[in-house]
């Protein structure tokens, strides 16, 4: 391995992303750097973005696998793989000539993250259900999936079955390949009543929500077809100007925050109104994609309000647009509770001019006296505060307009909706690379508990917010922490203070002053402060379990490992059923799977009403997104869904105990490969199943193979295939079955038979009876 040596003379490449006209510039330096016989090389990480420096520089350059190679050589061009900050130029009369992709392309250059923890994104396999889960089983209703059960079949042969639990403690057994028809429902049973295992109870509301979502189908159709006509101004911002403010952020955004932005700035670009929801765990850059979505707005000349929920949050979020945008000349100004009558004065006037370009605020910019003259987006921070009737007056603001929710909890509608299709998704769900989980403790509450979370703190010089339910809670607890605790320095809050006094306290938290804010939760909201790394919370079991993530996620911020200690009094056995599943989402992107919980247990309510109930509750809402995706986008195989074809086949058709140990990962691959709808993504799976655990045995392979086969059946509308001693059987859906003239074939309706070389393999009989249907 070669590596440059550690002190060179060099001169840094010119940033062509912030000149006026890159593509010019760029050119004339590559023609100067050819004239002068340097060795030009080309360097970026991902493919994509070494073919836009060729296109933007007119050369194509030689690929080459290493450092050494590239630098080797006089004159000419290179192109490597590799992630470099900036480029350089050599010393010498031909020095070497490197250009970097951050160097042309600024912030759209890709910069992945290797060395990133790797943590399972929320959305992975949602579809995929677990076992203890309650279920949705297309033709029989809802059950619990019991988990795995071995069955023998005589001969030394045995199968694995999935057991699934209905009313009445009955049970039914079904082949692993049913798990194309069961579906998540909810992660708990809590106080669902189950269905019958014949299905008798289920029929009736299946047939009803079935109905509805045809209806809710056309309505997300022409929902769809609304926002693709309806008209918005084309938003790009100018290149140099735009490079600049992103250069001012100190960190490279992760692959997933890369991704929203892109979105969000595609999104605004496009003519048509934007109606995006971002959804990222707190702390993981939500704040990033807001301020580049506004930064594109207001260097195109137009108008961004950027609404919370909270007058601290906004008072954060004001000193942070300004800092960003100061250096732009463009001013920002303050709508909310703690504005002075002068400045709203000033802020109200400039908005009416179209002078003042950014606005942050509560949602007194929503107020009848505010008017915008170019108002084109609207961000919405903390989208679970606000509610239907806010939301609409926000989005209604002005004609037209982009509006970007945010948000590391969602509440379960706008959840659902994103997953939908009625919103566009962005999932912001890897986490920076320092970030380290945030260690989740429950305990019963006592003033020493709190007093040695507090001044364990203190003794490694951080600082801890102290959080109760109640403002009335707050003097009494202060003054129980002062007891036990008198050397550490607390500083009190909540929401009845007035805005100044609020202000004034807050920002001696922020600068050390304090060791300890006590306060109500009106801290929850995205305030970040590096330094303060515990939280304890009581009475936890009096906040929504969102509202505990999102405290909970005001420690941790800065790299340093942080504690939230959750002390109750409570002794319910649900309160601390809700409390333990904040112990078990503890990592980093917990937001998300917190949502889904909560999505699972209240349901996503009725996506074109105000209305809680109706076909998302009969189906859940995995199975119910799919449905109705499926159902808009009009295809024509919604039946494939409801069958699966049987194979009785001489094989296990099973993964060996031997090969995947875990019951739980045989269980999730079985319904991956049941999710599968070509050959292609079967193949995607078996590949990635044998770099996991290892060469695949025989009847690992005849698994696949067998799964295969059930893909090639559907498609040909063979319900069941029988391989017997002496013939194989098919039997299609009525009118699938294929005219043919083979002697071999023996036909009875819609079945056929074949006898063939009884002496083969199962899989060769029955490669020839489809290769003789094909002829």
């Amino acid at each position: 391995m070669s590596a440059l040596p550690r002190k060179a003379a060099f001169t840094p490449t010119p940033d062509f992303s912030k000149v006026a006209s890159s593509r010019k510039a760029l050119r004339a330096f590559v023609a100067d750097a050819q004239r002068a016989g340097s060795r030009l090389v080309f360097v970026a990480a991902v493919e994509d973005d070494l073919r836009a420096i060729e296109r933007m520089s007119g050369i194509k350059a030689e690929r080459v696998g290493d450092w050494s190679e590239a630098a080797k050589g006089r004159g000419g061009e290179a192109a490597l793989l590799a992630d470099f900050d900036t480029g350089f130029i050599g010393s010498g009369r031909k020095p070497l000539v490197v250009v970097t992709a951050t160097d042309v392309l600024g912030s759209r250059a890709h910069h992945p993250q290797p060395m990133a923890r790797a943590w399972s994104a929320a959305f992975d396999h949602p579809d995929v259900p677990e076992r203890g889960a309650v279920v949705v089983h297309l033709q029989r209703g809802l059950a619990v999936l019991d988990g795995l059960q071995t069955l023998e079949m005589g001969k030394g042969s045995s199968r694995e079955m999935i057991r699934l639990g209905f009313a009445g403690d009955d049970a039914v057994l079904a082949p692993p390949a049913d798990l194309a028809l069961i579906w998540p429902y909810a992660a708990e049973r809590g106080r669902l009543t189950l269905d019958k295992a014949d299905g008798s109870t289920w029929w009736a509301r299946r047939t009803k929500a079935e109905q509805e979502i045809q209806v809710a189908a056309k309505a997300l159709a022409k929902h769809i077809a609304q926002r693709r006509r309806r008209r918005a101004p084309k938003l790009v911002a100018p290149g140099p100007a735009y490079e600049r403010f992103v250069a001012r952020f100190p960190y490279f955004t992760t692959v997933d925050q890369a991704k929203a932005i892109r979105d969000v700035l595609d999104d605004l670009a496009s003519g048509h109104p934007m109606d995006r929801v971002v959804c990222g765990d707190v702390g993981f850059g939500k704040t990033e994609v807001a301020l580049r979505a506004a930064a594109a707005v207001a260097l195109s000349g137009k108008q961004v309000a950027v609404v919370v929920p909270t007058t601290v949050l906004a008072r954060q979020h004001v000193a942070t647009f300004r800092k960003r945008f100061a250096p732009l000349g463009i001013e920002v100004g303050s709508l909310s509770r703690a504005t002075s009558a002068a400045e709203m004065k000033q802020t109200k006037e400039g908005l009416r001019s179209g002078k003042m370009k950014v606005v942050v605020g509560t949602q007194a910019i929503a107020s009848k006296d505010v008017k915008f003259a170019k108002l084109s987006l609207v961000i919405v921070d903390e989208e679970q505060h606000f509610g239907a009737a806010e939301k609409a007056k926000l989005s209604g603001l002005a004609k037209s307009v982009h509006t970007l929710w945010m948000s590391a909890t969602p509440i379960p509608r706008t959840l659902a909706a994103g997953l939908a299709g009625f919103r566009d998704l962005s999932v912001i769900a890897s986490p920076p690379v320092h970030r380290l989980p945030v260690v989740t403790k429950i305990a019963p509450l006592s003033d020493a508990a709190i007093a040695a979370a507090l001044l364990r703190e203190q003794r490694r010089h951080g600082q801890s917010f102290l959080i109760c339910p109640r403002i009335q809670d707050l003097d009494p607890l202060l003054a129980r922490v002062q007891a036990v605790a008198p050397e550490l320095r607390i500083v009190c809050l909540h929401g009845k203070l007035p805005a100044d006094e609020i202000d004034d306290r807050m920002m001696s938290f922020v600068e050390g002053e304090a060791d300890v804010l006590l306060a109500t939760n009106i801290v929850e909201s995205g305030l970040d402060i590096p330094r303060a790394n515990t939280i304890v919370v009581c009475w936890p079991e009096k906040f929504g379990l969102a509202q505990l993530h999102q405290l909970r996620g005001r420690v941790g911020r800065g790299g340093t490992r942080a504690f939230a200690y959750m002390l109750t009094e409570s002794n319910s056995e649900q309160s601390g059923k809700r409390l333990a599943v904040l112990e078990e989402f503890s990592r980093p992107g917990a937001g998300f799977a917190i949502s889904e919980r909560d999505l699972d247990l209240r349901g996503a309510g009725d996506l074109l009403s105000e209305r809680q109930s109706g076909h998302v509750q009969v189906f859940g809402p995995v199975l119910y997104s799919h449905l109705l995706k499926q159902a808009s986008e009009k295809t024509n195989d919604r039946a494939a869904d409801l069958w699966v074809p049987d194979l009785n086949l001489p094989l296990a058709d099973l993964l060996p105990r031997s090969y995947v140990q875990s019951e739980s990962m045989r269980l999730e691959i079985y319904g991956r490969v049941a999710r599968c709808r070509s050959e292609d993504d079967l193949e995607d799976l078996e590949e990635e199943t044998s770099r996991r655990f290892g060469k695949l045995p025989s009847a690992g392979r005849d698994f696949f193979t067998a799964a295969r086969l059930r893909i090639d059946c559907k498609r040909r509308g063979i319900v069941r295939l029988d391989v017997g001693p002496e013939a194989v059987a098919a039997t299609f859906l009525p009118g699938r079955l294929p005219k043919s003239r083979a002697r071999s074939l023996q036909r009875d309706g819609d079945r056929v038979f074949y006898s063939g070389k009884t002496n083969e393999p199962p899989f060769e009989r029955i490669d020839d009876l489809l290769d003789i249907l094909d002829e």
